[in-house]
């Protein structure tokens, strides 16, 4: 692979390598999902399972037997080989909270950057039985049929979701966020990456992350971007790293944008 210009074939490879590898440790996370599972409390007050701690370990096993080369980020177990040009970040279970309350809706997160561009996402959903998988200029595919955004334009016949609104209580952008939940149809916190899939899908609208880190975010740039839509931080800026997350079409999106940073009266 040229890691400084790869080719549409290479990323499609390179996608369908990923979706495997994210697979095989959807497969070791499944494996504790429901059980009694002891959770401890990382020093960012999030929590960490043995669940995720081998589903990470069986993910950078993977990458490094088949690319040595290609440097590796994770949220549990850190960075390898910084600097190099193909760096594969991870999330080994995206909606740990979930996890251990029994809930399905928590996946397996795997993007690819490529000099610094995401060009390779992929989310798994080991529990609900989806994978969403996009490579940059071959578009998204949903349990590996096409997907695409929906085409709604409105916003008060619009799904909004977030996955936990009390992340906007006390923050800065609380005024923007009931301004948008005002203006949407309907608001649910179907949240963590299960959102913004549903997004990519078209089976919701909006999904607005008010904090969200960069491997919780890996994918999604180009799933959603390659599914037709958009994906920014609440600045609007399209990046995995801007420490937020917002999710829709390309219709909807300035207008959530606007909601957000302002709190207005929306104008529908």
């Amino acid at each position: 692979m040229n890691a400084t210009h790869p080719t549409p074939i290479e990323l499609g490879d390179l996608a369908r390598t990923a979706e495997g590898f994210a697979r095989a440790a959807g497969e070791v996370a499944l494996g504790y999902f429901g059980t009694r599972i002891g959770v401890e409390t990382k020093a960012d007050d999030t929590p960490v399972t043995i669940a995720d701690r081998e589903a990470e370990s069986l993910l950078r096993a993977e990458i490094r037997r088949r690319f040595p080369d290609h440097g590796i980020v994770g949220e549990e177990h850190g960075e390898v080989l910084p600097g190099a040009s193909v760096r594969w970040i991870l999330d080994p279970i995206d909606g740990t909270k979930s996890f251990v309350h029994g809930v399905p809706l928590w996946g397996v997160l795997i993007g690819i950057e490529v000099e610094g561009e995401p060009v390779v996402g992929v989310v798994h959903l080991p529990a609900l039985g989806e994978t969403v998988t996009a490579a940059r200029g071959l578009g998204a595919r949903w349990n590996g049929e096409p997907c695409s955004v929906s085409s709604e334009s409105r916003l008060d016949r619009s799904l909004l979701l977030t996955t936990d609104e009390a992340a906007f209580h006390g923050h800065s952008g609380e005024a923007g966020w009931r301004a948008l939940a005002a203006a949407a149809r309907m608001t649910r916190s179907w949240g963590d990456c299960y959102g913004h899939v549903l997004v990519a899908t078209g089976r919701a609208q909006v999904m607005v992350d008010p904090v969200l880190a960069s491997w919780d975010a890996a994918p999604l740039l180009t799933i959603v971007t390659e599914a037709g839509g958009c994906f920014t931080d609440v600045s609007g800026e399209p990046t995995i790293h801007g420490g937020s997350g917002v999710s829709s079409n390309p219709a909807l999106h300035p207008r959530v944008l606007k909601l957000l940073a302002q709190g207005a009266d929306p104008a529908r």
